[in-house]
């Protein structure tokens, strides 16, 4: 009895022992947040595994699929538009239907009150299309409207910054001509998620940490995005009925309900209540252009652009100078490799050049002659060449660029077709000026006017602005080879061109690329600026060469999604027709497609 007794003291104890030892020694087990430490994840001290094949430092495996597949920022944007493909859609179908639920989740990047384009592989017709919906400026909009406001430049925040939204006319363009399904359809996901909300994740939520000031400034916006005065916590359930109502509204009236009915009275009523003079003429007379891709040939490749007032022009102008100019140069880039520091000082001296004619030249071409088939020659280019150093950084003869938030997606289907769209609302939750009924942002894409009245982007009325959205595509042979985009500001022209030289010149596959540290370089105070790991490698020899440079985190360099299609010369081309088109058929071939560890996105496909 006694034997017993001891031995139940001695369990007792030790089970004493392990009650006040047996916690998490984490103050956030499962990353769980808190007041104190609303990203405690960023608190952790460790070191990222390694893949078992293939490029170790890759961060995960490209999604390989053949029904169709979608790439994008946001994981529930992804999904939407795999339904839509899954429910017999096409590439067109799906690609408006991954907008409209980027509209609801990532309105810190994007949304109905922004601006949107699109590149689209038509698979029947065998030819690229262009869509520009890019707003205009309202028509009382002129340089003398700003100088009575006592302004130097365009606001970059409030009413005065908003020029008319035209996503949601782009989305019933495409959906008109390309598409097989309505707003109904496409929107149906996205009213939903608006209604009964989804969780806040990391990137997201860091986006509205650093705009509680701006977003306080607007009581709609107040009311909209913050709990309270403040950020809703990380992994909290978000709900925006309001814009769920503009949607449902869009279903059943189409896109009339924006820009001619009770969504087009609310966004005059908050603009004439800001002190604005945007008009209900102003969004009825609005439409959005099919207009011709600009293109240029790198290594045997036809990469594709939308032509001004974007400045996609400047990443064909900057692949121009490196294809012509490094041979002149006595320079390889693929035999250096990006290890190699002249490899990164070549890149960045082609960007300064390009991005030069770029803001000196950019402008709404039905306002100003943009030479873009001359920026965009070879013979352009070599001009050029004489003007970089392989030794030293020069300095940029033309200042200026734009940040800016942004998201990209792209699409591809069974029967071949293919979408590369980005949308915007320009900066990091636009004008901070909100629509209120309908629980959208306005874009603040009319402060890249200029107000130099010199200038080919000076504002004028019904105007489009400077636009730094752009999608990209190759093309090898008249065949569709590729739909990718990088979103961020001013980084995207100087982005494309890395992502091209990678995968051209280097032989990375479609989610390398995006997973390889990248440059940005600041074309006003002419900082360099490099991913960590970059920064690390070849910081001090670039600085040797007289670069200023800086180490900078992911956020810096935008993100990117891409889709690459491989066909297989052994089989027929699908045929589209309203038999076949709820059976399952694959495509001829393989998709292959990445998304940015950056982002809070990913890639799928069936």
């Amino acid at each position: 009895m006694r034997s017993l007794r001891l031995a139940l003291v001695v369990i007792l104890a030790v089970a004493g022992t392990w009650a006040i030892t047996a916690r998490a020694q984490s103050q956030h087990p499962f990353g769980q947040p808190s007041a104190s430490q609303p990203q405690p994840a960023s608190q952790v001290k460790a070191v990222p595994g390694s893949r078992a094949q293939g490029w170790l430092s890759q961060g995960r495996s490209e999604v390989v699929a053949r029904h169709g597949i979608v790439a994008t920022s946001d994981p529930l944007a992804a999904q939407a538009g795999l339904d839509i493909l899954r429910q017999g859609g096409n590439a067109i179908d799906a690609a408006v239907a991954t907008g409209a639920m980027l509209d609801v989740t990532s309105q810190n990047d994007t949304g109905i009150g922004g601006d949107l384009f699109a590149i689209v592989w038509v698979a029947r017709e065998k030819k690229l299309y262009a869509l520009s919906a890019a707003g205009w400026a309202p028509a009382g909009w002129t340089p003398e409207f700003f100088a009575k406001l006592g302004v130097k430049q365009v606001p970059g925040s409030g009413v005065n910054a908003a020029t008319v939204p035209g996503a949601v006319a782009g989305y019933d363009a495409l959906l008109t001509r390309f598409g097989t399904m309505s707003f109904k359809e496409t929107f149906a996901r996205a009213a939903q998620v608006a209604e009964e909300g989804w969780g806040l994740a990391e990137r997201r939520h860091g986006d509205l940490l650093n705009s509680v000031k701006g977003l306080n400034a607007d009581v709609d916006s107040k009311a909209i995005f913050l709990d309270g005065a403040n950020a809703p916590p990380l992994y909290g359930i978000i709900r925006n009925p309001n814009l769920a109502k503009a949607l449902r509204l869009l279903q059943a009236q189409g896109k009339d309900a924006f820009y001619k009915g009770p969504i087009a009275d609310a966004i005059v009523a908050k603009v004439k209540a800001g002190g604005g003079v945007m008009t209900l003429d102003d969004l009825a007379s609005y439409a959005p252009e099919w207009v011709e891709p600009i293109t240029t040939s790198y290594h045997g490749y036809d990469i594709f652009q939308l032509p001004p007032p974007g400045q996609g022009f400047a990443a064909l102008e900057m692949l121009n100078i490196l294809e012509v100019c490094m041979p002149k140069l006595g320079v390889n880039l693929a035999a250096l490799g990006p290890s190699d520091p002249t490899y990164w000082h070549m890149m960045v001296e082609a960007k300064k050049l390009a991005y030069a004619d770029l803001l000196a030249k950019n402008g709404d071409p039905k306002f100003s002659q943009v030479p873009v088939a001359q920026l965009i020659s070879k013979a352009h280019a070599a001009t050029l060449c004489g003007k970089i150093d392989p030794g030293k950084a020069a300095a940029p003869t033309t200042t200026g660029g734009m940040d800016g938030g942004t998201i990209y997606l792209t699409t591809a289907d069974r029967w071949g077709n293919m979408v590369s769209l980005v949308h915007s609302v320009f900066s990091v939750y636009g004008s901070r000026a909100t629509v209120g009924p309908y629980g959208f942002v306005l874009h603040n894409r009319g402060s890249a006017f200029s107000l130099d009245p010199k200038h080919p982007n000076v504002v004028a009325p019904r105007k489009r602005p400077f636009h730094s959205i752009i999608a990209g595509f190759v093309m090898k042979d008249g065949e569709p080879l590729m739909a990718f985009g990088n979103m961020g500001g001013s980084v995207q022209p100087e982005t494309h061109a890395q992502h091209m030289v990678n995968v051209i010149d280097h032989g990375m596959n479609v989610q390398m690329t995006t997973d390889a540290a990248r440059f940005t370089h600041n074309q006003n105070n002419n900082t360099l600026s490099l991913e960590h790991n970059l920064f690390n490698l070849v910081g001090k020899a670039l600085e040797a060469k007289g670069h200023k440079v800086r180490a900078v985190d992911g956020g810096a360099v935008g993100g990117y999604q891409g889709i690459l299609f491989s066909r297989d010369p052994r089989m027929p081309a699908p045929v589209f027709d309203r038999i076949s088109v709820t059976e399952d058929r694959p495509v001829n071939g393989i998709y292959r497609a990445g998304s940015d560890h950056r982002k809070d996105g990913q890639a799928v496909g069936w």
